[in-house]
């Protein structure tokens, strides 16, 4: 019998606040992330704005030897892991940690590593490359960090699927657990690669906004749109089984009760226009939940503010929900916190909203 997974536990660190309650207070007062870049010098770039985590110092959350030694994505994962973890109760004396896993997703990974140790490469030669250059980069390792970090001893897995990622992990851990595999999952996405290299592949994909407004350079859905906004953060959840919640007497925010996920085979970086991948994603994550378009009464759009995505995403939900896609609530976060790429759905992006308060979604319900 497959068993009920719930969300026991938040964590997160947003271009907006430093813990789910600042960033959730940050969002009921229409708080904007976004300002101009400090992180490095604009002055070559059109675009000079984007959403970065304000203030952020690693010795509040790590020794500096061991700060040293992570992309600043690992540290942002970490930081919302133990969060989440600590918000869910789960402790070595109520949870076997053997069965629980760290299903934390990246869309690039160590991107200003790569960028910081590549110039030294170029300019002190190749026997000054950091040991630790690899070791920073890899896709899977804040995962593996966050393992380590809070010793836990099931999966580790890191689902790299671009804007998908963090999504993807909640929805697999949520069908692993379903199926018995683990008792406990910490769940989501980090990612922090606004740096030159990382600003300057988007920007020349004609993918950025180049607006020197804050307040009008991430307006998903807006006529105005012209391109979206760099972010960067973290954002984790801890699915449980739910009799293992009931159990140890965890609160529980919500019940996750479809998942689903496809391809629309058509471009590397362009959604199709009739928006039909997107609309059977909704589709399965529906049938799998077995619940109705009638019954969803919001959806938290991916939302980017580019051109073609917000018309192909407006297409796949009028396609998915039908006559229901009239009066059903649609929003994105992205323009609070920007995009942040592989954290971008684990910090507020594609899932749906079903009346009884059970979380849903354009891969995950």
């Amino acid at each position: 019998m497959d068993r009920r997974v719930v969300i026991t536990g938040l964590g997160a660190i947003t271009p907006i606040g430093k813990n789910v309650e600042e960033t959730w207070e940050g969002i009921l007062q229409k708080k904007c992330g976004i300002d101009k870049i400090t992180s490095f010098d604009t002055t070559k770039f059109k675009t000079t704005l984007a959403a970065e985590v304000k203030d952020y110092d690693s010795s509040k959350y790590f020794e500096a030897k061991q700060a040293r030694r992570m992309d600043k994505s690992s540290q942002f994962a970490i930081v919302a892991a133990r969060e989440a973890i600590e918000d869910a109760g789960i402790t070595k004396e109520n949870t076997d940690f053997e069965r629980v896993g760290a299903f934390v997703s990246t869309g690039i990974g160590g991107l200003k590593t790569i960028q910081e140790q590549c110039e030294v490469n170029c300019l002190k030669g190749n026997n000054r490359v950091s040991p630790m250059f690899i070791p920073m980069t890899i896709a899977n390792i804040p995962a593996g960090n966050v393992t380590i970090d809070l010793g836990i001893k099931g999966e580790s897995i890191s689902s790299v699927t671009a804007c998908s990622s963090s999504t993807n992990s909640i929805g697999e851990a949520y069908r692993t657990i379903k199926h018995g595999y683990e008792d406990v999952i910490l769940a989501g996405g980090c990612e922090s690669s606004i740096c030159e290299i990382g600003i300057a592949g988007f920007e020349n994909m004609k993918a950025l906004s180049q607006e020197t407004d804050k307040n009008r350079a991430s307006i998903p859905f807006d006529k105005e749109r012209n391109g979206f906004i760099m972010g960067e953060g973290a954002g984790i959840l801890v699915l449980e089984d739910l009799e293992h919640a009931i159990k140890r007497g965890a609160k529980i925010y919500a019940e996750v009760i479809g998942y689903g996920s496809t391809s629309d085979a058509h471009h590397i970086t362009a959604p199709i226009l009739t928006g039909e991948g997107g609309a059977r994603a909704m589709k399965r994550a529906m049938e799998d939940a077995n619940i109705k378009p009638e019954e969803i009464d919001y959806i938290n759009a991916h939302g980017t503010a580019t051109p073609l995505n917000d018309a192909c995403e407006t297409r796949a939900i009028k396609t998915a929900l039908g006559e229901a896609s009239k009066k059903v609530m649609v929003s994105s976060t992205k323009g609070n916190i920007g995009h942040l790429l592989g954290a971008a759905r684990s910090c507020g992006s594609s899932y749906m909203h079903k009346s009884n308060s059970r979380p849903s979604g354009t891969t995950y319900y």
